[in-house]
């Protein structure tokens, strides 16, 4: 049909890798529990990280240990978007805000996006970005 729209489903598996009491299979998460936890997957991992799919991730946390500025804040965000745009196909990318926080030493990153083929209003990630020795 011409008109149609198609509403799919996305599902992943929890990274508790508990199992459900009543099926006994691994619990799984949905839409936008699921698409959330992919790209601050994708965000924390580093290329080469993952065996079979050695350029998947980015290079955040190895920026981290640089000064916080707005210099930082612009090389991070390029990379996360460049990171969401390439690796997390499920969304459309509709804005990355980091902001650095002088007195908390860490830049405060939000990220809002569109699920593609899931009628759910945009969606935003928030979290903060610290070095970690």
């Amino acid at each position: 049909m011409a008109g149609e729209r198609v509403i799919q489903a996305y599902k992943d598996i929890s990274l508790s890798m508990q199992a459900n009491p009543l099926t006994f299979d691994i619990i799984t998460t949905r839409n936008e529990t699921a698409i959330a936890r992919s790209i601050r997957n994708l965000i924390y991992t580093f290329p080469g990280e993952r065996f079979f799919n050695p350029s998947l991730g980015s290079n955040v946390t190895r920026s981290l240990f640089e000064n916080i500025d707005e210099v930082s804040a612009s090389i991070l965000r390029e990379e996360i978007e460049n990171t969401i745009t390439n690796y997390e196909k499920r969304v459309e990318l509709i804005a990355v805000n980091i902001n650095p926080n002088f007195e908390n030493n860490e830049f405060e990153v939000t990220i809002r996006y569109k699920i593609v083929g899931v009628d759910v209003p945009a969606q935003q990630l928030s979290f903060a970005l610290q070095s970690v020795r």
